[in-house]
């Protein structure tokens, strides 16, 4: 019973309470996770509930560097398509809540719900008025010199236009994000107040990727927001080992498919060589049809089959339902006499 205290140290303790001079400062706390004197301490890390991290910050680098690429195939897309040169760069990465990332954009704007049939939920997509109006004003032969920004609405002329430059967007995002999982992104409504948009929870997680656009001297930000349900079924593609071992396998790339599929309808000149000879231009001016010429090359030997000037086959003569023919028998060396 010696760990029991009598009451004149209960009252010494509400004293020492009282007066102040016992540090309160939960720091000094150590928590036990057992009992007795073979307790151990655990250290007690801050926990924000209203913005906890889903995404690990590996994860984050695969997303940087997949919508770097984005960055690099859309400002090519639309100086080609613009006529100007178009910088187009990552400028921000990180997780917020839905509620956050809606405060953050201005109203009017130009705020896009994007959706995927291989993906669950839908994203958005934000273009500041800083850049659409020069874009608009591009589009419609402008200059871009001294253009005012209004703050309003885009009219439906406008939004036309822009649907241009937002379809090609979609397509280089769609083409950055077939590194990852084979996805058509599409539009599904466009919004000018942010505010009115609830794709997701006010709390939900998250990742806002905030791009930097330049034409000539003008600039602008583009943003794109992806909830955490967007991505969580191919989250553990994005894990730094896995995901760079996923891109180096070409095979498994979209775009190399295509690139062979294309391939395969591509139309090669084929020319087979049966031999050479040697005349005088006398002989070469009296011929007529029906004469023959001598070869330097025996029928028996295979002749050689060159596709755009290059070696690649050889075969023998014959026919195939009523037309000459080449069987093809062997490949053929590169430096294979004719």
């Amino acid at each position: 019973m010696a760990d029991i205290l009598d009451q004149s140290e209960v009252d010494a303790l509400l004293a020492a309470v009282s007066a102040g001079s016992m540090d309160g400062d939960a720091s000094g706390i150590e928590i036990g996770t057992g009992a007795g004197s073979g307790s151990t301490s655990r250290e007690v890390s801050v926990y924000d509930f209203k913005r906890p991290e889903r995404v690990s910050k590996d994860q984050i680098r695969a997303l940087h560097s997949i919508h770097e690429s984005f960055a690099r195939i859309l400002g090519a897309s639309l100086s080609s398509f613009l006529r100007a040169i178009v910088e187009t760069r990552v400028a921000t990465i990180e997780q917020l809540t839905y509620s956050e990332f809606i405060h953050s954009l201005p109203s009017p704007t130009c705020f896009v719900l994007l959706s995927a049939p291989q993906l669950i939920g839908q994203m958005c997509l934000e273009l500041s008025p800083l850049i659409v109006f020069p874009i608009v004003d591009r589009l419609l032969g402008g200059t871009n010199a001294g253009i005012f920004i209004p703050q309003r609405p885009l009219t439906s002329i406008e939004m036309r236009l822009v649907d241009r430059i937002i379809d090609r967007a979609l397509e280089n995002l769609s083409e950055a994000w077939s590194e990852l999982i084979t996805v058509r992104f599409e539009v599904v409504g466009t919004e000018s107040n942010p505010h009115l948009v609830q794709i997701v929870a006010p709390t939900e997680v998250v990742v806002v990727i905030g791009f930097e656009i330049k034409i000539g001297a003008r600039a602008g930000t583009m943003s794109i927001c992806i909830p955490f349900n967007v991505i969580e079924p191919v989250i553990g593609k994005l894990a730094t080992q896995s995901w760079l071992a996923y891109s180096r396998s070409p095979g498994d790339s979209d775009k190399a498919r295509q690139v062979t599929k294309s391939l395969q309808r591509a139309e090669v000149q084929a020319v087979a060589y049966l031999g050479e000879t040697r005349m005088t231009v006398d002989e070469l001016l009296s011929l007529a049809p029906g004469d023959l010429i001598r070869l330097d090359k025996p029928h028996e030997r295979d002749f050689v089959i060159r596709l755009k000037g290059r070696n690649k086959y050889a075969g023998r003569l014959g026919k195939l339902r009523g037309h000459r023919a080449i069987q093809i028998t062997r490949r053929c060396d590169p430096d294979e006499g004719l």
